[in-house]
């Protein structure tokens, strides 16, 4: 089997684009290779958030608990795509459950080894930082189409 270069990798990765080849080389301290069979939970709502994920094949969905309900799902995210940011915002918990509903691979970011590397080199943090955010506007505008759709199709929701 074929040993991976994991610079090539995140060098790969869309996430990561056009990053300076000396940030992939502040992120190799933190990243590990990882595995996630299907129908597996890579995280759990509640628990502690301490990775970040770079998805490179597989899909996972995004869960979350909704009393009495059970749980509803969210969104799938899936190659090329990130997981997680909450690793970054005290007090690092997950708000959702990740299920792979195909086997996935990633990268897995160590949380605690990327905000020491941010704290340290504010212009790295400053590029992570702003990637991050671009991740965070289209989810949540990804959230807000779903609750456009929601209360469309509810019956007796004043509009």
């Amino acid at each position: 089997m074929k040993t991976e270069d994991l610079s090539e990798i995140l060098h790969q990765h869309p996430f990561l684009g056009d990053l300076a080849d000396n940030y992939i080389q502040t992120l190799l301290g933190c990243a590990t290779n990882i595995h996630v069979p299907e129908g597996a939970y890579l995280i759990r709502e509640g628990q502690v958030a301490n990775k970040f994920y770079l998805i490179r094949t597989g899909r996972l969905t995004l869960e979350m608990d909704v009393p009495p309900r059970g749980t509803a799902r969210i969104q799938t995210v899936g190659p090329g795509e990130v997981l997680g940011w909450s690793w970054l915002i005290y007090p690092y918990r997950w708000h959702f459950s990740a299920c792979a509903v195909a086997e996935v691979r990633a990268l897995a970011l160590d949380g605690e080894c990327l905000r020491n590397k941010c704290a340290n080199d504010h212009d790295f943090g400053y590029a992570m930082l702003n990637r991050l955010t671009q991740v965070m506007e289209r989810r949540l505008e990804a959230t807000r189409l779903q609750l456009v759709d929601l209360f469309a199709a509810t019956p007796g929701v004043d509009r």
